[in-house]
Order: structure tokens, then sequence, then C-alpha cells
């Protein structure tokens, strides 16, 4: 297994994450144990989990994740596994979160988050804490075109920064990065860092698939300049690029368990897309699914790929796409298909 620095900081992490959003929902704490042991056997260090888990969020599920993986944490070496988890921002009805507060990323609700994801995680550190999504309005999570006419109020970067900082200083957490965020909004964060003595964001984990290579416009250049690295989130399109739904739409996955995140997969192209990469590496010989995680391994803006499975089987598959290089015949084919599907999901 591949490992990388992730810049402006000592932490080495493997070049795949592993993911742990179903555990809770999909996935038991046993089955959950038995990804964290088989996944650090392969050379995966690098987990990451968020305060809102499993996924979909519900009161009576929230902090399973991070409850299953601080029950596999107090077992291990500490100094041998980066844990990354995130702090909810506002918006998205989650206003039972945090004590039935609206959820917002200012000084007191940060530090809420982060003990209580202490807490949960069993452990006295969090190596890479992140902000799940922006405080400000932005369009995401299948939105496109920003509408300045929905702009909200929301803590100044700045003040996130501090209330990080302070963590940072006690020890509670070592480094910061963000999700789901802009070119803007990295540029604001490594500003205000610079300009004030303030902790600089790492990473950013934003989507980046087959299915949507939007990072590349835009905000690969910004976090090139910043030296900010990108673990990518959804390398699989929620399971659309393994080709399953092609062959049976009502195929088990999260997009038939949970339809209410179909809006963002079900859009024009979309099944053109993905059948014109399955053909492309049934032609090569490739499991679409390693084809698909192998092109997010071979870009140079990726630090980690967060791969996540519900499956032992799937998981030994997508951790094996960590060795597979694509040819460049599979590299011109997968261009091809870009110009004439460009970002069927987003």
């Amino acid at each position: 297994m591949q490992t990388i620095q992730l810049p402006h900081s000592n932490l080495i992490v493997s070049r795949i994450c592993l993911g742990t959003m179903t555990w809770g929902e999909q996935n038991t704490e046993a089955e959950a144990h038995s990804q964290l042991d088989y996944a650090f056997s392969r050379g995966v260090n690098f987990i990451d989990a968020a305060e809102m888990y499993p996924v979909p969020a519900k009161p009576e599920t929230q902090g399973l994740t991070e409850r299953y993986l601080g029950s596999w944490l107090k077992k291990q070496d500490r100094s041998r596994v980066i844990v990354a988890t995130k702090v909810a921002g506002p918006s998205r009805g989650l206003d039972w979160l945090r004590n039935g507060e609206a959820p917002q990323l200012d000084a007191r609700q940060i530090r809420m988050a982060v003990e209580a994801s202490l807490k949960r995680l069993q452990t006295e550190y969090i190596d890479l804490y992140q902000l799940h999504w922006p405080a400000r309005y932005v369009p995401m999570f299948g939105q496109v075109g920003y509408d300045p006419n929905q702009a909200r109020p929301a803590p100044a970067i700045e003040a996130q920064l501090d209330a990080l900082a302070g963590l940072i200083r006690e020890g509670k957490i070592r480094h910061i990065g963000v999700s789901n965020e802009t070119a803007w909004g990295v540029c604001q964060f490594t500003k205000q860092a610079e300009l004030r003595g303030l902790p600089r964001i790492i990473s950013i984990q934003n989507a980046y698939s087959l299915l949507n290579r939007t990072f590349e416009m835009g905000v690969a250049e910004t976090c090139h300049h910043e030296q900010v690295g990108l673990l990518a989130y959804s390398p699989m399109a929620f399971g659309l690029l393994s080709g399953k739904y092609l062959a049976n739409p009502q195929a088990d996955g999260r997009l038939t368990r949970f339809p209410q995140f179909g809006g963002r997969y079900h859009k024009p192209y979309v099944s053109d897309a993905t059948a014109a990469y399955v053909a492309l590496a049934k032609e090569h010989g490739l499991s679409p699914a390693q084809m698909a995680l192998a092109f997010v391994n071979s870009r140079w803006f990726v630090a980690s790929n967060i791969i996540g499975a519900t499956t032992l089987q799937q998981l030994e598959e997508n951790i094996d796409s960590a060795s597979l290089q694509l040819s460049d015949h599979v590299l011109s084919g997968i261009e091809a298909i870009h110009q004439r599907h460009p970002n069927p999901v987003q």
C-alpha cells in the first residue's frame, strides 16, 4: 500500500482511506471491526468518520459509526492509526444533532462536537478534524449554480479557524481540513490562516469520480497552489460505477435502500456514461469497480481515495485497486467517454 504525507503536516496516510458511513445502518459493530481488521492488514492506516454517521442520519443511530470505530481503536496501537472525523455544518435537517440545537460552526458548538466525538472514539485526540460542509451557503450535494439570494449568516472563517486553533493547542485535534468546499473557500481558509497565524487546512474532502470530475475545474488548481490534498469521496458514485444497477435497477444497494439520495445520481446521461465506462472496463478485462477506483488513485491531486463497502468481498476488491495501473489505452478511452458525457453527476 502506497502512502503519502499530507501537506503541512506529519500525517503519513495510506493512498486508500476506509470510509465508514454505513456502520450502524448497513453494518453491525462486528462487521465494522472485521472491515477494520482486514483493511489494516492490507496497509490501510487512514479511517474517515463523522459525528453525524451513519447515513441516512437519524437521532436513534447518530454517533454509532464513531462508537464502533472507538471500540476497535481502544484495542490498537493508537499511534499507528490516522483517525479523521467531521463536524456537521448548519441546515440539512439535523436540528436534533447537538442537544436539540441547530448545528452551527461557532466556537461553542465546534468544541461540543469535538468532545463528543472524542468520547465516542475512546481516544484523547483526533488526527484530522474536518468541517463537513461550509457554514455559509454554497451549492452542494447535487446542486449546481451559486444563488446569492440563498446566502445566510455564518461565523466568519477566521472565527472558525480560531476555534479550531484552541482545540489544537489543547491537544484534542492535530490537524484540520474542509469538506464539500469551493475554490473560494479554500483560498479564504489559507489566506486567513496566513494573515492571523492560525492553523492551515491540510486537506479537502470533496466528491470525485469518473462521473463527477468537477473538482478539476478550478479547485484542483487552487489546491495545488495552496498545497491542500484531496481526499476523494464517493469514487464509486454510490455504487453506480460497479455496473450493478445497469443489469438490475433494483439491485440491493444504497440507491435502492435509500431513494432519498437518488436525486444526485438519477440525472440525464448518467446511465449512458455509466454503461460506457462499464463496457470499457470489460473490453480490457477489468473489473468496472476497480477501474473506477484506479482512475481516482491515478490523479495527481488525490492524496487519498475514500472507499466504502458493506461486505468484505467488496472491500477486498476495492483495496486491490491500489495496485492496478491503468494502461494508456484505458486512460484514453476514459477521456473519450468524459468528452461525450462530462460530469453527469454533480
